[in-house]
């Protein structure tokens, strides 16, 4: 047999039992060509200057080169180890190592450089498709065109190199230092069994327990007003992942181990033979693979959370608008606003306008506040809240000794906590007036350009205020000009007034739509870029976890001979596989959404109003492309068994 039908065999056996591999290498090439190719694309920077996305995919594109190197060094890792005993033939029939090393690197270099070419003309394919998707997330209106870049191409072909110098650096070493005897033993040295479990292995997995429900527990509490200082949300937040990330590696190393030899304890040794193919083996594997795990399964939950979080924040766009401005459209300069109002009026644009006075007082709210002020240089005694009059607000009317305050969000809410009633003084230049605190509202009745939350006061208590107000601390405005348009399908009409007579202003003339734009403009650049780092590292460890299977269903091969021998039917082997997988596979995943939830629920409100549905929609999405992974890995164990008579 010559050398070149030699290598045309192993690559075409490769290429069969690595089709993943090669997936997930063309995937990603395409991926980071596409990515690539957005950076170098004019049309990226060419919407008016709606999105500057190049910094941002030039970050992603190095995050994304980080996690498929890895993934990439990795599988090499374990496909070498697969063939040792190859290379220990090849050694015992009289070939040098340099010649072994010379057609592994030639069927190296045809798998990898082709894969990439066909990752390159996918990404190159993609790009448009891609961009669009960009634009549709961000709301961009901008014509995606089909752009090839050769610094793109040039850039992916010198990163995927320099990968393949490295790889063949790791096959070079690896030939080198093994012996021939050494090479027949590598694959069944490759995992650590243990045949018992140790008490030291019983004590690290309670620890691995306790570490993360402790974790979860105090991430619970982070912004409930337990921890008031910064420096003790600091200190806590540390302690919170470095507790969790512990755990996680405990929790592999013993606590799987624990809780499987538990189950089997209870049922005294008697287990059937899908319990035995199904716990038996993962009571003994996960923990010499617990570096791997804890790795897959914190990136895991960091993917899930921040996709999550961006989610969220994309999701509540229109009502975080609502909370900056309570109007489609509000001013707080009335030549402005009577310019704006005479260009709906030719128009024919029909809206309501709503004036309101607003001052600012000096307040003593100590009585009533439960946060430390004092960390965040704020002194609850000399406090400076904006005040309006109750008859400017539908549905409350105040008595002269009554206060509340209104306009909040949770995240104002978490770091401001306030009790549900006490007493508070409102300070003029020469009065003041004791006032009893009647509780927290939600709605806002003015902009966030005079602060929030905002005080209501009886209409003759604010009228005696705005006649002895303390100069120095009211704002340039003292007015709230807001209009809502009448027919809420006017109002982009009514907005492109609005952008055209350039009124935009960040504090003073606002547009809610405008505000939605933006927070979905910029969230959304957010999402997809972490969508697509997340979509890649998906793939990647979901290969790799099947890499894994793939390594230990050969060497449980001859033990399915003897079952098979025993009598045991293909379906019987079959059910308990299946099992082996929903826990191989399973288990990252709960624990990797368990990570994500907990980090999302303990601070979500800073980045939006909506919780429940953007995380459910991120964590299906996720649970659905993961467990195509575990199916894969089935149908090997399938095909495996088969062959084992």
């Amino acid at each position: 047999m010559s050398i070149n039908h030699l290598i045309f065999r192993n690559l075409k056996k490769n290429i069969k039992n690595y089709y993943l591999y090669v997936f997930a290498l063309i995937f990603s090439v395409a991926l980071y060509f596409a990515f690539v190719t957005l950076q170098y694309d004019p049309s990226m920077d060419a919407a008016k200057g709606s999105i500057k996305g190049a910094a941002a995919i030039r970050a992603a594109s190095v995050l994304l080169v980080a996690i498929v190197a890895i993934f990439l060094l990795y599988a090499n890792t374990i496909f070498i180890k697969r063939r040792s005993k190859e290379i220990g033939l090849f050694q015992l029939i009289g070939m040098t190592k340099g010649r072994i090393f010379a057609i592994l690197s030639v069927e190296s270099f045809l798998l990898y450089f082709g894969s990439l070419i066909i990752g390159v003309f996918l990404g190159f394919s993609a790009s448009r498709l891609i961009i669009m998707i960009l634009y549709k997330i961000t709301g961009v209106q901008a014509v995606a065109r089909l752009h090839f870049s050769s610094e793109a191409l040039i850039q992916s072909l010198l990163v995927f190199c320099i990968i393949y110098l490295f790889i063949m650096l790791m096959n070079f070493l690896f030939i080198k230092r093994q012996s021939i005897l050494s090479l027949f033993r590598v694959l069944s040295s490759t995992e650590t069994r243990v045949k018992r479990i140790s008490p030291f292995e019983v004590i690290i997995g309670i620890i691995g327990l306790a570490l993360i429900i402790t974790g979860y527990f105090i991430s619970s509490k982070l912004f409930d007003g337990a921890f008031k200082t910064l420096h003790q949300l600091t200190f806590v937040m540390v302690g919170i992942l470095a507790s969790v990330i512990i755990g996680t590696y405990l929790f592999y190393k013993g606590s799987v181990s624990f809780i499987f030899h538990m189950i089997r304890k209870r049922k005294d040794g008697y287990l059937s033979i899908k319990e035995v193919l199904s716990l038996s083996s993962i009571m003994f594997r996960m923990k010499s693979n617990a570096l791997l795990l804890t790795i897959i399964t914190t990136v895991s939950g960091l993917a899930i959370g921040l996709l999550s979080l961006s989610y969220i924040s994309y999701y509540s766009a229109e009502r975080l608008a609502e909370s900056r401005v309570a109007a489609d459209f509000s001013f707080t300069n009335k030549e402005l606003a009577q310019q704006f109002k005479q260009e709906l009026d030719k128009q024919n644009l029909a809206y309501q306008e709503k004036i309101i006075d607003v001052i600012q007082v000096h307040a003593d709210i100590e009585s009533i506040v439960e946060t430390n002020l004092k960390e965040i240089n704020l002194n609850p005694k000399k406090a400076i809240v904006p005040i309006i009059s109750d008859k400017e607000v539908k549905g409350i009317n105040l008595s002269p000794k009554d206060i509340i305050f209104t306009g909040f969000d949770d995240s104002v809410k978490a770091f401001l906590s306030l009790k549900d009633s006490g007493e508070i003084e409102i300070k003029g230049k020469r009065t003041t007036q004791s006032l009893h605190y009647l509780g927290l509202k939600r709605d806002y009745v003015i902009s966030t350009y005079f602060g929030q939350p905002v005080a209501i006061v009886d209409e003759t208590i604010f009228n005696q205020l705005k006649k002895d107000f303390e100069p120095s601390i009211q704002k340039k405005a003292t007015l709230f000009i807001g209009f809502n348009m009448k027919d809420s399908e006017k109002i982009e009409e009514a907005n492109r007034i609005f952008q055209k007579m350039h009124l935009e202003d960040s504090f003073t003339n606002l547009s809610r739509l405008e505000i939605s734009n933006h927070q979905k403009n910029t969230m959304g650049l957010m999402m997809f870029i972490v969508g697509f780092l997340g979509l890649t590292f998906l793939i990647t460890s979901g290969c790799i976890l099947y890499f894994k299977q793939m390594d230990e269903s050969e060497e449980e091969k001859p033990n399915y001979t003897i079952l098979r021998k025993l009598g045991f039917t293909q379906k019987d082997l079959i059910l308990g596989i299946q099992g082996k997988q929903i826990f191989n596979f399973g288990i990252p995943l709960l624990v990797g959404l368990l990570h994500g939830y907990f980090a999302v629920k303990s601070g979500w409100f800073l980045f939006g109003t909506e919780l429940w549905t953007p995380m459910i929609i991120v964590m299906v999405l996720y649970t659905a492309l993961y467990s195509i992974f575990g199916i894969l890995s089935v149908l090997y164990y399938k095909r495996v068994i088969k062959e084992a008579l």
